[in-house]
């Protein structure tokens, strides 16, 4: 390691020599051929030979020694020294050429007639310079080029060759020249366009300060204040979609080597609320059918595909996005602070003999990003290693440090903003993003760490596992996917089923079409409820096979061109808040239902989105974590927490209130995420909008098959039926009693009287006393028949 740094060292001081050797000697060339005597012997002589063989090109000719000089001096030289060479070389002559043909033609005159050997008897001649201006080599080169194309075709061959050895010196293609040059003019023109527009509107404010003036005195802003919103505005003035990338140079950070800092600020823009209301047209009426009576035979889920086929929604309106609430402009002068953190950084690793240069600040809504390029022969553990050490330097709690970054050879050290950005659910839903996406089933999540709005799409995840501590954020992420959703779908193309054991979470969305049965929050039913979905999934795939599509979206679309409409299968989303109250009361049931939809459901239009607030394995079993491709990871209390979700660390250091990893299925890391925020206030508006339209829906029977049903492993007692009959008959039903006559165990006996009270045939425990017989005999009778 230390004879490759002396090789180095060494190599760079040959280079600087022989730069300043270059340099002196094109100093020299500038002094002889500027000068007509008092240049030596060795000046003639190499005069002479200039205006021989370079004409008039002898006055370019030191110029560009010395550029090839400079750029040896200052190590420049970097990607192919002989092909820059090269490239100046060919710049070189192409001017000789220009300079030839241009003399020859103001005089006009070319030898055109001649012989190259006349031609260079001509070009040797001192006192043909003012006719021959390029020299041997210029009117050589031109000479054969205009008897073959012309002076025309000379001129556009010359120009191509320019523009050819300009792409090889700078390394840069011409299309990334040009938008350079489109995006400084943009800068320009609403840089000068912003300034005259603050000074109309503060001459207009001083106007009416004025006025008031006569009736109070009031203070007067001052001109720093004026000049610091100016510049304010000036150096954050996002016109475009996205974030704009900013250079910022500041001398102290150029001292250490933080070269070229691109500074990139979320700023969320104020827009007006879209206005447009989107219209469904009617279709089809309606038909309203009564629910069918529940016998005891019906302990089996039936087939109720037909009960919610998609049909035409009458004149249903997407919500209106005004009903959110509007995101607030905030415009601060961040720059100064980038600049500081940006040097305690550097200042940090290098007091660990760690080089690098800072490449790019990314300024997010919760974090700022810095890159680091470490100097050749940096291992990367080096500085994931210093972690603590600088969240001390940079007074801060935590930082998360990723390395490489996927898709660029640096290294990013996240650190938390001392005043955090909120992300409102408005400014996801009305983006280019959102609403160029053609899911019916989209999610909106947030802004990344460049402010960059993310917006994905069930269909493609296509279920999604979301986990974190308390507080951290689930909850809302869950209710930003509904209300994705509600912004996208008519109920005739989405359909959901809300489960949530606690209660409290999800009741706000009771009562919208889009739900195919009530928000389900008895763990038990919440079991039932999945069985039927891996029923229902059965069922659609026997119905794919029948009209041979292989999924929902071949079927649909067999549907519409058959003009069978009122076939056509809406997608269902099966949404649990809670996974862990489901694993207490039916963990065998739920983990294989949800194995199975994982596994099979995709392509018959189903999706899972699972929530849990206790990332243990014991709850996110292997079997369903592997069937689950996609993650969100909020924050989480240990980093054995953080594998569980993401297989990898990092949730641990997550800051909270929305920040997120989000890992979609195909992407090979996780990325960070600012998760958008929606008040409840602004889903009750949303709700009761979505509600007050009175949408009629197909009533049908799933609800109370759920009711009813049994989960669909769960085994029947083989003394069920003779159980029952002696009940009724005997008028009396006791744990003891059932022992005494079937010679069973107690814990038998107690699951078979449990059974009876789940089938109405006994009443609920009330102590001391007796159960009471619910059904005669011949109530039985009718039952069975």
């Amino acid at each position: 390691m230390q004879e490759k740094k002396i090789n180095e060292k060494v190599n760079v001081l040959k280079k600087e020599i022989l730069g300043v050797i270059i340099i002196a000697f094109a100093s020299f060339l500038i002094f002889v051929v500027n000068q007509t005597g008092q240049i030596g012997i060795v000046g003639d002589w190499i005069k002479i030979f200039l205006v021989a063989i370079f004409g008039k090109g002898m006055y370019v000719l030191p110029f560009v020694i010395m550029l090839m000089g400079v750029l040896q001096l200052l190590n420049i030289l970097i990607y192919s020294e002989k092909k820059q060479i090269i490239a100046i070389s060919g710049l070189f002559l192409c001017i000789l050429m220009i300079i030839a043909i241009r003399d020859c033609t103001v005089q006009n005159f070319f030898p055109l007639d001649k012989s190259i050997v006349e031609v260079f008897k001509i070009s040797i001649d001192y006192n043909q310079l003012v006719i021959l201006g390029g020299g041997l080599l210029g009117n050589i080169t031109s000479y054969r080029f205009i008897k073959l194309l012309g002076i025309t075709g000379t001129y556009i061959l010359i120009s191509a060759f320019i523009l050819v050895f300009t792409i090889i010196f700078t390394n840069q293609s011409l299309i990334s020249f040009f938008k350079i040059i489109i995006n400084f003019i943009k800068k320009t023109v609403n840089t000068i366009y912003n300034f005259i527009y603050i000074e109309v509107e503060n001459d207009e404010d001083l106007a009416e300060e004025n006025k008031k003036k006569i009736k109070k005195e009031k203070h007067k802003p001052s001109v720093e204040e004026s000049d610091a919103q100016n510049q304010n505005i000036q150096i954050f003035d996002y016109n475009s979609d996205h974030p704009e990338v900013r250079t910022l140079q500041n001398k102290s950070i150029t001292q250490l080597k933080i070269e070229d800092i691109k500074v990139t600020k979320d700023i969320e823009e104020e827009k007006q609320p879209v206005k447009k209301e989107f219209e469904i047209k009617p279709k089809e009426e309606v038909e309203i059918s009564n629910t069918k009576e529940n016998k005891l035979d019906d302990i089996k889920i039936v087939d109720n595909s037909h009960d919610f086929k998609s049909n035409p929604v009458v004149e249903y309106k997407l919500p209106d996005i005004s009903l959110l609430n509007n995101p607030k402009q905030k415009t601060m002068n961040v720059k100064e602070d980038l600049k500081r953190e940006a040097e305690k950084l550097i200042e940090t690793l290098q007091s660990f003999n760690i080089q690098c240069n800072i490449t790019q600040i990314s300024k997010g809504p919760s974090i700022t990003r810095y890159e680091l390029q470490p100097a050749p022969g940096i291992k990367v553990s080096r500085i994931t290693s210093l972690q603590n050490d600088i969240a001390l330097n940079l007074a801060t709690s935590d930082i998360r440090i990723e390395a490489p970054i996927p898709g660029k050879s640096a290294v990013g050290i996240e650190v938390p903003n001392k005043e955090k950005t909120d992300v409102l659910f408005k400014s996801l839903v009305d983006s280019r993003e959102f609403k160029e996406l053609k899911s019916k089933i989209p999610f909106a999540l947030g802004k990344d760490i460049a402010g960059k709005n993310i917006v994905g799409s069930i269909e493609k995840m296509p279920h999604l596992l979301v986990a974190g501590a308390t507080g951290s954020g689930k909850s809302v992420c869950i209710n930003s996917l509904i209300m994705s959703i509600l912004y996208k779908a008519r109920p005739d193309e989405v359909k959901l089923i809300l489960i949530d054991p606690k209660v409290v979470e999800l009741n706000i969305y009771n009562g919208i079409p889009h739900l195919l049965i009530p928000v389900v929050t008895d763990p038990r039913k919440a079991s039932n409820a999945l069985n039927w979905a891996v029923s229902e999934m059965t069922t659609r795939y026997k119905i794919f096979a029948q009209n041979s599509v292989r999924d929902i979206f071949s079927f649909n679309d067999k549907m519409l061109k058959e003009n069978r409409l009122e076939e056509k299968m809406p997608q269902i989303v099966i949404i649990i808040d809670e996974l862990a109250d489901l694993m207490q009361v039916a963990p065998g049931e739920v983990e294989e239902c949800i194995t199975r939809i994982a596994q099979l459901a995709r392509a018959c239009g189903i999706h899972l989105v699972i929530a849990t607030q206790r990332p243990s394995v014991d709850v996110i079993t292997g079997t369903i974590k592997a069937n689950i491709p996609s993650r969100i990871a909020f924050a989480v209390s240990s980093y054995i927490d953080s594998r569980t979700i993401l297989d990898a660390s990092g949730a641990e250091k997550l800051l909270g209130k929305g920040d997120m990893l989000y890992h979609p299925m195909g992407m090979p890391k996780p990325i960070r995420i600012q998760g958008t925020f929606i008040s409840d206030d602004e889903i009750k508006r949303v709700v009761e909008q979505i509600v007050e339209q009175k949408i009629q829906q197909k009533v049908n029977n799933i609800n109370a098959e759920i009711e009813k049903a049994p989960a669909a492993n769960e085994k029947v007692d083989d003394l069920l039926e003779q159980v029952i009959e002696l009940v009724v008959e005997e008028g009396q039903a006791s744990a003891s009693y059932l022992q005494r006559r079937f010679s069973i165990g107690y814990n038998r006996a107690a699951r078979l009287i449990d059974a009876l009270e789940e089938r109405g045939i006994i009443s609920g425990y009330e102590g001391s006393k007796p159960r009471k017989v619910l059904i005669t005999k011949e109530e039985l009778e009718e039952m069975k028949e």
